[in-house]
């Protein structure tokens, strides 16, 4: 039994063996510890491996030179190039975790993104319009959205993409060439042909004496078995130490298929062809240490011992622990054994003891079980030992992988499984059949001293099938010391992530604790990073012809070949070969067994590639790459870098700062670096923003803005430096610059003219590290006055000095202006309006220009002093402590009281309020309690010797205001800035503004006498605002100043408080701007819930008519909505007072035809109560209109609704033919209106003809054929009218008429009835119009040939169509019963109880068609004798009635098609139907559910002839078929002749059962009842049964019959068990 079923055969070892076996283990590890010191291992560059403890050990034994293993990254003796920096590891099948840099830990798996930040929005400042808006910023309110450029692209130039047709080996004659694939120095992994084992293995004279290499395994030694047998150990300077196999039975067992070292290195294990396994000790190679051979394949079907068969391959072979007498193997037919040898004095005194872990025996050659289904052991490995002790050492784990199941077996101390795993359902159908996989064991963290953080980190297994890449952690405890010795360990397997590649893996090999190698079945090499599986790097092994073979197709070819759609382990598309024994990792290396060479790939560490970057002459890839690295933003785990940042900083910083001023000093140290232009400009300017982000990123920014700058001040490029800083600076990141470069800064921006990027990038910077004197000289210098304040804010704390510095500047403007004589402004006016925005920033506690909040101290400390010297009554100091007496007069001029605010206030008195009216919501402002509260002296007690005067409130400063702004001093403009100010901010601040009524009303009235129209609407919104708080006390009085100052809005308001209706309205009416609100106005007062009086009401109606113009301009169909909906009584008057007639229509439209405009709407209760006149009229104006929808309109109308006489001359001066026909035909009028339809006909015939006759000389052949379109769609039209005409004659009848005209053809036509008369006149009319035409083509066509312009042929085709639908029309209502004659027609049916189609000739009465019906033989009759009359030859007739029956036979063609289709999809649907029906139920079970007796399959007698029960249900259909043929074939009617007339006897049906499926069985079984509920009983079981339970069952005199069952019968049976 194997161990995957849950039981291993054979038991287990015996206990001396099992402690002889841990004593060795245990005296293994004590010698590695006690040669630790001794043991001299490998250095890499894998950070990650740092976390183990310096002074742990790695459990092997020692080995002299294990040192060797590093000569290999470098066969030509070359050092690393970058000191302390060697290539990072990669691990093999026993994963090596030793220290490499000192320092190095674990790196992140992740990676971060710098996002992208968009490009802010920048608000230019200047003069504001009072109240529109608040004072804002040039610059963005956050420092961190201002643009950066962008890196350039990593590493762009190169390619880290192998390219094939370049790198295939042989496409030189050059021997050196051939032996080193050139490859890209920055290449991840670097690839190194093993020359001298390349040249000993694969040459002629190696192939000839041992064959050709069929796989490999690595560890301290590189050993390579052959197809001869024989087992090559290499060293890592690539000599031949031992040749194995020679002179011994190996070398008669095959080639080597699978090969294996010990963890102690002196054991070699290999597996053949043939099935045989040896083990080779290297220290004696000339014979085998244990040989354990094959079982013979004869032996399979007797009693044998465990072990492969013979002739099957070991694909397979591992050693368990560090035992060499501890081996697994698996072979190619599936099947995987453990091999334990015994202690003894040699091979022959040793014992093997072999146990079967997976898979079965195949069968003998005389064993008759059917086949079993293939498998093979895709992949396959033993777990080996890490660096730290672990309770699955003991176990001996071992994973395998086969075509449906991955399997873990512990080996030790006896077989037993534990995980399985089934394929995963993501593999795609039809995809390569590949398996393989690859353990990594628990190794020691170092640094790990915390109690949560776990010391070592957990076994990991990744196993791959197809492409879907599993990765599957095991969880195992320490075991207790009360834990039994020999019992196992609890392990959990928990699939920790999974990851599908875009192809087939066949190999994969762990790189390092956290990184994979990936092989693909197209040679594709992909490295993985294990926690966000991430694809790394990914390359194309192609040319290096990775050794394969094809070892599972020819067993596992049935897997593919039977395609079995449930079976989804059968969804192969091919097996592909295997990868396993040619793909090794060991040490951080990959080695690679190929076709004609061995090969070792290195991963370059971060130092490598950063050097090849250098010396390739990239160095903004190598910086850019170099900043990814310090910033952790690249694969760490690929190239060696630590996880914490620090150690990682620490490593990185240092190089990058050589590569930045190395590469920075070769850049400008070229020739013309200075003048350079194009791409050598572009490289430099490149170079510059990476060494800038890089230092960014370290914190670097000193060492950029001295060392690098100073290397640039040399050269002369420092405009580059300039450039570049500035993204950084509006970042924040720069926030200081030392004074050469801040100097350097302003002299090139305002000599580029850039005044605007340099002041927002002074005050992105920290103005107390600006030197104050030269910065303010400076900026004045250059006019760059935001800048300016801001470094007076913000690096002084002083308020005051800015606005001093701005009022001298308003006070030089002004000057300026008055001396000037063009009215040139000054270049200084921009700069000067700036003291408004920083005015309203300062008083409102905001930075200026950034917009950032203050604290609240400083906030309080600027508003106060701004206030102070502001509103100060006289001319102050400044600074107040030592200053100067700032002056706002030229000369000895006195100065006014509040000089400083009257100067802003004749400088722009609009912007001066609009900054005022931003400042007053400010809490600053609510008065002396709030500043006292914050530690301001009170109004009494301030000390005013100075002129600040008393504490600012609001009300202060209106006050102030109101007192100062008077005329002359100020015009009319600035005054009504003034009242428009006061007015905004009285209902916004009532308790805090305090003014007289006379104040209010002066305010008021200044308003309504507003200097120039541009400011009307603002003074009307003003006053609004006014009077939502002051309530003059007659209103009334100043309603005339309202209109004349054309404030609309304001006497709207007013009058409906009054209530006065009529004004109001007339106000919407005067209202220019607002015209479209007064139909609500309309609707709030005519509402029934309005609180107009019916007086108001009237006055309001005469002002709608007397505005019924007005109204129609803004909204015709709202108008009419309005008016039907409030006051439907001046419909008519306001129709009237319409002027144009197109209003009228519209306004009809809307009243006749809602739903013409609206959807969902009913005209027809419009009509009724508008009356007749108003239809009339809505008539005659779409005559006018829209003529082509009166007939649709007048169609929908009742009798009576119109007046034929009044609308009848409009209709027809309008050409709307089509609506007089209805008309007249609803007037009773049906053979004048078809005259008047015949008469239009005839004018559009002439002037077809005419069209015809002159389109061959007409000059614009495309508006002659849209001329022909329209008159033959009017053709088209009236032809339907008339078919229109006619059928609604037809229908009234004219039965009298046809009932005394003789049946004869020769009919006269004043025999003809009114609707027969009306077809022939229309028949005529039509056929007319075609004739003419065609005769005048055919003529157009004999006399000009025909020409691509205009086509005749297609107005005689749509002519004869006309005609062919008039011919069908007649035929249909002639061929139709009508309702009397289908009311007589169904009585007559009712009467007979059969009719036969041969009973035609002997009736007497009954004609085709009824009498009401017009004949269709005489109409044709009397148009043929018109047109004899008419033409002299049949001609132009023949064609037309030849297409019309050519036309009936193939609608009856098609008809018939249409028949066979839908008789064919009938058949189809019935004969599903029948099929299902015979599929019946399935029985739960085979026996009689009452009496047990088996009643189905084999064996069970039934039917007539003592056959099956399924024989017997075949003789039952065939005697139901013999029945049907006899019955419908002729036999049932012989029997009724030889019967006579008498009652047929009833005859037993055969085989007829009474269940649901019922059987013609024997009489001892009886027929069968099936139920739904799939039980199943005999049907006399059944029948006793409900005798027993008191149910009637009747029985014939003889007893049981099963013929004479009925329907009946078996609706009433039940299933006794279900109902229970």
């Amino acid at each position: 039994m194997s161990a995957v079923s849950g039981g291993v055969e054979g038991g287990g070892e015996n206990e001396d063996e099992i402690a002889d076996e841990l004593a060795r283990e245990q005296d293994l590890r004590l010698s590695d510890r006690e040669h630790d010191e001794d043991l001299e291992l490998p250095e890499y560059t894998n950070a990650e491996d740092e976390e183990q403890d310096e002074e742990s050990t790695v459990r092997r034994p020692n080995v002299e030179s294990m040192q060797e293993v590093d000569n290999i990254l470098s066969p030509t003796g070359l050092a690393s190039p970058i000191a302390n920096s060697v290539s990072p590891p990669v691990s093999a099948s026993i994963p090596d975790d030793t220290p490499s840099l000192k320092g190095s830990i674990l790196s992140s798996p992740g990676s971060s993104v710098p996002a992208s930040r968009a490009t802010p929005s920048r608000t230019v400042s200047g003069s504001l319009q009072p109240f529109d808006r608040r004072f804002q910023s040039r610059l963005s309110s956050s420092p961190f959205q201002s643009p950066r450029n962008l890196s350039p692209a990593f590493l762009s130039p190169h390619s880290r993409q192998s390219s094939l047709s370049s790198n295939l080996p042989g496409l030189g004659d050059d021997k050196e060439s051939e032996a080193e694939t050139p490859q890209a120095p920055w290449e991840v992994v670097r690839w190194t042909k093993l020359r001298k084992i390349s040249g000993q293995v694969f040459s002629e004279v190696g192939k000839r004496n041992f064959g050709r290499p069929t796989c490999f395994s690595v560890s301290a030694s590189l050993v390579i078995g052959t197809s001869k047998g024989y087992i090559l150990v290499f060293d890592y300077q690539q000599v031949l130490k031992v040749i194995i196999g020679s002179g011994t039975p190996a070398a008669e067992s095959g080639s080597v298929t699978s090969l294996a070292i010990s963890a102690d290195y002196s054991t070699v294990a290999g597996g053949h062809a043939n099935g045989h396994i040896y083990t080779w000790e290297l220290a004696r190679p000339a014979k085998p240490f244990l040989q354990i051979p094959p079982i013979d394949r004869e032996l399979m079907d007797q009693s044998h011992k465990d072990g492969h068969v013979s002739g099957s391959t070991i694909l397979h072979v591992g050693f368990l622990g560090t035992r060499h007498t501890a081996l697994v193997s698996a072979d190619d037919g599936g099947m995987a054994f453990s091999h334990l040898a015994t202690r003894g004095l040699g091979a022959i005194a040793r014992t093997i003891k072999t146990t079967r872990i997976l898979g079965r025996y195949p069968p003998g050659p005389r064993s008759e079980d059917k086949q079993r289904k293939p498998s093979s052991v895709l992949a396959f490995s033993p777990l080996p030992l890490g660096n730290v002790e672990r309770p699955t050492d003991s176990m001996g784990l071992t994973a395998l992988l086969t075509p449906y199941l991955l399997v873990i077996v512990s080996t030790t101390p006896v077989a037993q499984t534990q995980h399985k795993a089934p394929r995963p359902k993501e593999i795609a159908p039809h995809s390569a059949l590949s398996g393989c996989l690859a353990w990594f064991p628990a190794v020691k963290l170092k640094g790990k001293d915390n109690e949560t953080t776990p010391s070592s980190s957990m076994t990991k297994l990744v196993y791959c099938w197809s492409n879907v890449l599993t990765v599957l952690d095991v969880e195992d405890a320490e075991k207790p010391e009360e834990w039994e010795k020999d019992k196992l360990a609890n392990l959990h397997f928990r699939p920790r992530s999974r990851w599908r590649a875009s192809e087939a893996i066949v190999a994969v090999q762990w790189l390092s604790r956290s990184v994979l190698g990936v092989l693909t079945i197209s040679q594709r090499l992909l490295i993985l990073e294990d926690g966000s599986l991430r694809v790394t790097d990914s390359f194309d092994l192609l040319y290096k012809h990775i050794y394969h073979s094809d070892l599972f197709s020819s067993q596992l070819q049935p897997v593919v070949d039977s395609l079995d759609e449930a079976d989804t382990s059968s969804l192969h598309g091919v097996v592909a070969d295997a990868f396993h024994m040619s793909f090794r990792a060991y040490k951080g290396r990959l080695f690679l067994l190929g076709f004609n060479d061995v090969s070792i790939g290195t991963l370059s560490n971060w130092a490598d590639r950063l050097l090849a970057l250098m010396e390739d002459g990239d160095f903004i890839g190598a910086i850019s790459l170099a900043t990814s690295y310090y910033t952790g933003d690249t694969d760490r785990l690929t190239v060696g870098l630590p996880e914490e940042d620090s150690v990682r900083h620490s490593m990185v910083q240092e190089k990058l700062l050589e590569m930045i001023l190395a590469s920075t000093k070769y850049q400008l140290g070229r020739p013309g670096a200075a003048e350079a232009e194009g791409s050598q400009k572009g490289q430099l300017e490149q170079l510059t923003v990476e060494s800038l982000n890089a230092c960014i990123s370290m914190g670097q920014i000193d060492y950029f803005l001295e060392d690098v700058y100073e290397q640039y001040e040399e050269a002369s490029c420092e405009p580059i430096v300039l450039e570049a800083i500035e993204p950084a600076i509006l970042d924040g990141h720069i926030t200081a610059l030392p004074p050469t470069v801040f100097k350097d800064l302003i002299t090139h921006f305002t000599s580029l003219g850039q005044d605007s990027r340099l002041e927002e990038m002074i005050c992105r910077l920290d103005a107390r590290t600006v030197d104050i004197d030269s910065a303010t000289t400076l900026l004045k210098q250059h006019n760059l006055y935001d800048a300016l304040v801001h470094v007076w804010n913000q690096a002084l704390g002083d308020y005051v000095t800015p606005l001093v510095d701005l009022l001298a500047l308003i006070k030089f403007v002004r000057n300026n202006d008055r001396e000037e004589q063009d009215n040139v402004e000054s270049p200084y006016h921009n700069s000067a309006m700036k003291v408004f925005s920083y005015l309203a920033f300062a008083l409102t506690g905001r930075i200026y220009p950034s917009g950032e909040y203050l604290s609240e101290g400083d906030a309080t400390t600027a508003q106060t002093e701004l206030y102070q010297f502001l509103f100060s009554a006289r001319a102050t100091k400044s600074p107040r402590a030592g200053g100067s007496i700032i002056c706002t007069m030229e000369g000895k001029e006195a100065e006014p009281n509040f000089p400083y605010l009257r100067l802003l206030l004749h400088f722009d008195a609009g912007n001066f309020v609009s900054m005022l009216n931003e400042v007053f919501e400010d809490n600053f402002l609510n008065g002396s309690q709030e500043q006292l509260t914050n530690g301001h002296q009170s109004k009494s007690t301030q000390d005013t010797e100075d002129g600040s005067g008393p504490s600012a409130t609001r009300q202060y400063i209106i006050s102030i205001l109101l007192g100062i702004m008077n005329p002359p001093e100020f015009g009319p403009m600035e005054i009504e800035y003034l009242n428009m100010f006061i007015a905004r901010n009285m209902p916004k601040f009532p308790q805090f503004i305090l003014l007289s009524g006379s104040q209010l009303h002066r305010v008021l009235v200044g308003l309504c006498q507003y200097p120039t129209d541009d400011f009307a609407d603002e003074c009307q919104l003003s006053v609004e605002y006014l009077l939502s708080i002051y309530h003059p006390s007659d209103i009334k009085s100043l309603i005339p100043l309202f209109r004349e100052a054309g404030f609309f809005r304001v006497l709207k308001s007013v009058y409906k408080a009054e209530k006065e209706y009529g004004a109001l309205l007339e106000a919407y009416f005067d209202d220019p701007y607002d015209r479209e609100t007064v139909f609500g106005c309309i609707r709030d007062c005519l509402r029934p819930q309005s609180d107009s009086t019916k007086k108001q009401r009237q006055e309001i109606e005469g002002i709608v008519v007397a505005h019924a113009q007005d109204l129609a301009a803004i909204d015709i169909v709202q108008t009419a909505q309005l008016i039907q909906d409030y006051s439907p009584d001046v419909l008519e008057s306001v129709l009237d007072m319409l002027t144009d007639l197109q209003d009228q229509y519209v306004f009809l439209r809307t009243l006749l035809e809602p739903e013409s405009l609206f959807a969902g709407l009913d005209s027809a209760q419009n009509q009724a109560s508008l009356g007749t006149d108003l239809v009339e009229r809505y008539v005659k104006l779409m005559c006018q209109y829209n003529p082509t929808h009166v007939a649709d309109y007048v169609t929908m109308l009742q009798s009576g609704d119109l007046r034929l006489n009044s609308v009848l001359p409009e209709l027809e001066r309008s050409g709307a033919v089509d609506a007089a026909v209805v008309l007249m035909a609803r007037e009773g009028l049906a053979q004048d209106a078809m005259d008047r339809l015949v008469k239009h006909l005839g004018t559009l015939d002439t002037a077809v003809t005419g069209l015809v006759d002159a389109a061959p000389n007409s000059p614009d052949a495309k508006n002659t054929e849209e001329a022909a379109d329209d008159l033959l769609e009017a053709v088209n039209k009236y032809a339907k009218v008339g078919i229109w005409l006619c059928q609604g004659q037809t229908q009234q009848g004219d039965e009298q008429a046809r009932l005394g005209r003789r049946k004869t053809l020769q009919v006269k036509e004043e025999d003809l009835t009114t609707a027969e008369h009306l077809w022939l006149d229309l028949l005529e009319v039509v056929f007319t119009i075609t004739k003419h035409v065609s005769a005048s083509a055919r003529q157009a066509s004999e006399a000009h040939p025909p020409t691509q312009g205009f086509d005749t042929t297609k107005v005689v085709t749509s002519l004869r169509a006309t005609t062919q639908q008039t011919f069908t029309a007649l035929l249909t209502t002639t061929a139709a019963p009508s309702q009397s004659a289908r009311s007589r027609s169904q009585s007559r049916s009712q009467s007979r109880s059969s009719f036969s189609p041969h009973s035609r000739n002997r009736s007497t009465t009954k004609p085709s068609s009824s009498p009401s019906t017009p004949s269709f033989l005489p109409i044709l009759s009397l148009f043929l004798t018109r047109a004899s009359l008419s033409s002299p030859t049949l001609s132009d007739l023949r064609t037309i009635l030849s297409d019309i029956f050519s036309a009936y036979a193939f609608e009856a063609t098609l008809l018939n098609l249409t028949n066979q289709l839908l008789d064919s999809d009938v058949f189809v649907s019935v004969a599903r139907l029948a099929e299902e029906r015979q599929r019946g139920w399935r029985a739960r079970v085979r026996t009689c559910e009452i009496c047990g007796k088996r009643v189905w399959g084999a064996g069970v007698d039934g039917g007539s002839k003592g056959n099956g029960v399924w024989e017997a249900w075949e003789e039952r259909v065939e005697s139901e078929g013999r029945r049907k043929v006899g019955r419908w074939g002729g036999g049932e009617m012989q029997g009724r002749r030889e019967r006579g007339s008498g009652k047929r006897r009833e005859v037993p049906e055969e085989g007829r059962g009474g269940g649901l499926e019922g059987e013609e069985n024997h009489a001892s079984l009886g027929p069968l009842v099936l139920f739904a509920c799939r039980h199943l009983f005999h049907l006399r079981c059944l029948e006793g049964r409900e005798k027993l339970e008191g149910v009637g069952v009747e029985e014939t005199s003889d007893g049981y019959d099963p013929g004479a069952q009925s329907e009946a019968r078996r609706a009433r049976l039940h299933c006794p068990l279900c109902i229970k």
